[in-house]
């Protein structure tokens, strides 16, 4: 077996490295803080030289997603990054990815809003991501990081899933996972496909050929409402198929709980510690981290949150999640919410406090 590589990285460093080694063709992006050190240290890296990956920095961000697009379509791995306002103005381009079938990754590592809003950490992108940000019926694939690792391994899994469904899939990070630094173990090195892999693999992408020897033709555009009738509910049966085979998350001393923490990212490492303070207070509390947010987890919190006295949902946010967790619950049980907002971290002893204070 090959010696693991392991080293310090900060989270958004993971990223670019771990882009690197699972075979990534293209990065495209534009510098926004807090997740620029992505673009910066893979020009540091300089990957052109030792795996032929393409880094670009494109003049914005809507520049950038409609590169991706374009690389996409040739059946290439590629991704961008970004942080919120960034990820806004990328929508546009989002949805023809989804509507054209594309697959690719979207790296957003969360700040504060609305608006320019702060450069401090938030989650409050969790309905920009789940619910399709830009226009018309469709679904990203949405994988939330909860420590510098996961956003070295998902990667990979972003883009095996982005081409396993041809869809695009986002990374939805924040300011705390970008910026911690962790110890990571690198993943070993993957080849980039070559050419005749890719047309295997993608006889759907711009260089293929039909039977009749017609170029494919790469749109999200349909004039008939029929056909376009059609192409939406085919995505729909792929998004159900997603629902059901690709749900993800972690439970961490639920079997005797009397109350449930649901968090994701950054809130579910500061829940964990939280969990330990109530505990140690008498308060049986468990957490449920889902790491798919789309789809969401909604049978797995419907059956944990079964027979508990009440469900907290801690989000850096106003509120999101605890949508979807009450729509899991369908009034079985109460529902809460805790978070913080501005940029402000929650402490694991306000989550504590909140516990005892809403139930």
């Amino acid at each position: 077996m090959a010696e693991q590589e392991v080293t310090l990285l900060k989270g958004n460093e993971a990223i670019a490295h771990a882009a690197i080694r699972c075979g990534a063709d293209a990065f495209f992006g534009y510098p926004i803080t807090p997740q620029s050190e992505i673009i910066e240290t893979l020009s540091l890296l300089k990957p052109w030289e030792t795996t032929g990956m393409v880094v670009l920095q494109a003049e914005s961000e809507v520049s950038s997603i409609n590169m991706v697009y374009g690389g996409a379509a040739a059946g290439k791995k590629v991704f961008t990054s970004s942080s919120s306002p960034g990820v806004a103005l990328m929508q546009e381009g989002i949805a023809y990815m989804a509507g054209a079938e594309l697959p690719g990754v979207i790296v957003n590592v969360q700040r504060g809003g609305p608006g320019l809003g702060t450069i401090q950490p938030s989650q409050s992108d969790y309905f920009q991501a789940t619910r399709g940000g830009g226009n018309g019926d469709y679904y990203v694939i949405v994988l939330a990081p909860a420590s510098v690792q996961e956003m070295a391994d998902f990667m990979d899994l972003a883009f095996e899933l982005a081409f396993k469904y041809r869809i695009p899939a986002m990374l939805l990070s924040d300011g705390v996972i970008g910026q911690m630094m962790e110890r990571v173990v690198l993943p070993p090195y993957k080849p980039r496909r070559t050419e005749d892999e890719i047309k295997k693999e993608c006889p759907w992408a711009t260089f293929g050929r039909t039977k009749d020897r017609k170029p494919n033709i790469i749109t999200s555009l349909e004039l008939q409402p029929e056909e376009m009738e059609k192409r939406n509910i085919h995505l729909q049966e792929k998004y159900q198929t997603i629902r059901d085979n690709e749900v993800r998350y972690e439970t961490k001393q639920c079997e005797d709980a009397d109350y449930l923490i649901v968090a994701f990212g950054s809130a579910a490492r500061i829940s964990e510690k939280a969990i330990e303070l109530a505990r140690n207070e008498g308060l049986k509390v468990g957490l449920l981290r889902p790491i798919t947010l789309w789809p969401f987890p909604t049978k797995e919190v419907a059956a944990m949150a079964e027979g508990k006295k009440g469900v907290l949902s801690v989000e850096i946010n106003a509120g999101q999640m605890v949508e979807d967790i009450r729509l899991a619950v369908n009034g079985r049980m109460p529902v809460e919410h805790f978070g913080r907002l501005g940029g402000i971290v929650p402490e694991p002893d306000e989550i504590v406090k909140a516990l005892k204070e809403k139930f």
